[in-house]
Protein backbone atom coordinates (compact mmCIF):
# COMPACT_ATOMS: atom_id res chain seq x y z
CA UNK A 1 0.00 0.00 0.00
CA UNK A 2 1.70 3.38 -0.91
CA UNK A 3 1.10 6.07 1.75
CA UNK A 4 1.07 9.68 1.28
CA UNK A 5 2.04 12.67 3.77
CA UNK A 6 -1.70 13.01 4.63
CA UNK A 7 -1.73 9.15 5.46
CA UNK A 8 1.99 9.54 7.94
CA UNK A 9 0.02 12.88 9.46
CA UNK A 10 -3.39 10.82 10.50
CA UNK A 11 -1.09 7.74 11.82
CA UNK A 12 0.99 10.33 13.76
CA UNK A 13 -2.65 12.04 15.64
CA UNK A 14 -4.13 8.79 16.08
CA UNK A 15 -0.57 7.05 17.61
CA UNK A 16 -0.83 10.31 19.50
CA UNK A 17 -4.43 9.85 20.83
CA UNK A 18 -6.23 6.63 19.37
CA UNK A 19 -9.41 8.57 21.49
CA UNK A 20 -9.51 11.04 18.23
CA UNK A 21 -12.79 11.01 16.31
CA UNK A 22 -12.55 11.42 12.76
CA UNK A 23 -14.59 14.11 12.61
CA UNK A 24 -11.76 15.84 15.22
CA UNK A 25 -8.64 14.44 12.82
CA UNK A 26 -10.10 15.79 9.77
CA UNK A 27 -10.62 19.12 11.15
CA UNK A 28 -6.65 19.04 12.31
CA UNK A 29 -6.08 18.03 8.60
CA UNK A 30 -8.18 20.18 6.96
CA UNK A 31 -9.96 17.60 5.19
CA UNK A 32 -13.35 15.89 4.28
CA UNK A 33 -14.34 13.46 7.50
CA UNK A 34 -15.26 10.76 4.53
CA UNK A 35 -11.89 10.81 2.94
CA UNK A 36 -10.69 10.66 7.02
CA UNK A 37 -12.87 7.83 7.47
CA UNK A 38 -11.74 5.81 4.58
CA UNK A 39 -8.40 6.00 4.90
CA UNK A 40 -8.45 5.34 8.48
CA UNK A 41 -10.68 2.09 7.37
CA UNK A 42 -8.44 1.39 4.32
CA UNK A 43 -5.54 1.26 7.48
CA UNK A 44 -7.12 -1.56 9.46
CA UNK A 45 -8.28 -3.56 6.57
CA UNK A 46 -4.54 -3.75 5.09
CA UNK A 47 -3.30 -4.64 8.69
CA UNK A 48 -1.39 -0.95 9.16
CA UNK A 49 -3.60 -0.25 12.38
CA UNK A 50 -3.23 -3.75 14.20
CA UNK A 51 -5.61 -2.54 16.80
CA UNK A 52 -6.04 0.71 19.52
CA UNK A 53 -4.52 0.79 22.80
CA UNK A 54 -4.31 2.81 25.87
CA UNK A 55 -1.57 4.30 27.59
CA UNK A 56 -1.39 3.55 31.78
CA UNK A 57 -0.09 5.33 34.40
CA UNK A 58 1.62 2.81 36.22
CA UNK A 59 2.79 4.23 39.15
CA UNK A 60 -1.12 4.96 39.88
CA UNK A 61 -1.64 1.11 39.49
CA UNK A 62 0.88 0.56 42.00
CA UNK A 63 3.56 -0.93 39.70
CA UNK A 64 5.88 1.60 39.34
CA UNK A 65 9.09 -0.26 38.97
CA UNK A 66 9.72 -0.62 35.29
CA UNK A 67 12.77 -3.15 33.96
CA UNK A 68 14.44 -4.60 31.17
CA UNK A 69 15.56 -7.76 31.51
CA UNK A 70 18.50 -8.58 29.34
CA UNK A 71 18.43 -12.57 28.68
CA UNK A 72 21.30 -14.81 27.02
CA UNK A 73 19.86 -18.37 25.91
CA UNK A 74 21.34 -21.44 26.66
CA UNK A 75 21.38 -24.42 24.25
CA UNK A 76 23.89 -26.66 25.64
CA UNK A 77 21.05 -28.49 27.44
CA UNK A 78 20.04 -32.39 27.27
CA UNK A 79 18.69 -33.33 24.05
CA UNK A 80 15.26 -33.74 26.27
CA UNK A 81 15.08 -30.53 27.83
CA UNK A 82 16.58 -28.67 24.89
CA UNK A 83 14.37 -25.71 23.80
CA UNK A 84 14.66 -23.74 21.03
CA UNK A 85 14.98 -19.38 21.43
CA UNK A 86 11.01 -19.02 20.50
CA UNK A 87 10.30 -21.71 23.07
CA UNK A 88 11.95 -20.00 25.75
CA UNK A 89 10.26 -16.35 24.84
CA UNK A 90 6.57 -18.34 24.97
CA UNK A 91 7.61 -19.32 28.56
CA UNK A 92 8.84 -16.20 29.95
CA UNK A 93 5.80 -14.62 27.72
CA UNK A 94 3.36 -16.38 30.54
CA UNK A 95 5.25 -15.08 33.43
CA UNK A 96 3.08 -12.93 35.74
CA UNK A 97 4.41 -8.89 35.36
CA UNK A 98 6.04 -9.69 31.84
CA UNK A 99 4.57 -7.26 29.35
CA UNK A 100 6.68 -7.84 26.25
CA UNK A 101 9.39 -9.85 24.96
CA UNK A 102 11.73 -9.31 22.38
CA UNK A 103 14.08 -11.35 20.13
CA UNK A 104 17.05 -9.42 19.40
CA UNK A 105 20.41 -9.64 17.83
CA UNK A 106 23.57 -9.06 19.37
CA UNK A 107 25.62 -10.54 22.71
CA UNK A 108 21.90 -10.76 24.28
CA UNK A 109 19.19 -13.23 23.09
CA UNK A 110 15.90 -12.14 23.92
CA UNK A 111 14.70 -8.65 26.09
CA UNK A 112 12.07 -8.70 28.16
CA UNK A 113 9.75 -5.68 29.72
CA UNK A 114 8.51 -6.16 33.23
CA UNK A 115 6.52 -4.08 35.54
CA UNK A 116 6.16 -4.37 39.41
CA UNK A 117 5.20 -3.36 42.25
CA UNK A 118 8.26 -3.02 44.28
CA UNK A 119 12.41 -4.45 43.98
CA UNK A 120 10.80 -7.39 46.33
CA UNK A 121 8.73 -8.34 43.71
CA UNK A 122 11.00 -7.92 41.14
CA UNK A 123 14.15 -10.00 43.04
CA UNK A 124 11.39 -12.73 43.42
CA UNK A 125 10.65 -12.71 39.74
CA UNK A 126 14.33 -12.98 39.00
CA UNK A 127 14.80 -15.57 41.44
CA UNK A 128 12.04 -17.85 41.51
CA UNK A 129 10.16 -17.66 38.17
CA UNK A 130 12.21 -16.14 35.07
CA UNK A 131 15.95 -18.28 36.04
CA UNK A 132 14.56 -21.22 36.52
CA UNK A 133 13.23 -21.64 33.09
CA UNK A 134 15.29 -24.14 31.09
CA UNK A 135 17.26 -22.21 28.73
CA UNK A 136 17.85 -19.49 30.46
CA UNK A 137 21.34 -19.00 30.91
CA UNK A 138 22.01 -15.45 32.77
CA UNK A 139 20.01 -12.05 32.94
CA UNK A 140 20.99 -8.68 33.37
CA UNK A 141 18.57 -6.24 34.81
CA UNK A 142 17.91 -2.67 33.79
CA UNK A 143 16.33 -0.53 35.44
CA UNK A 144 14.14 2.56 33.93
CA UNK A 145 15.11 5.68 35.83
CA UNK A 146 12.91 7.87 32.87
CA UNK A 147 10.76 7.55 29.92
CA UNK A 148 9.48 9.97 27.57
Amino acid sequence: MDLDNKDFQILHLLRNDARLTVAKIAKKMNMPITTVHNRIKKFRKEGIIKNYTVNLDYDKLGKPVYVYILVSATYNVPDAKKKDQGEIMKEIKKLPHVEEVCTVTGTTDIIVKVRCESIETLNYFLIKQLRPINGVEKTQTLIVLDSA
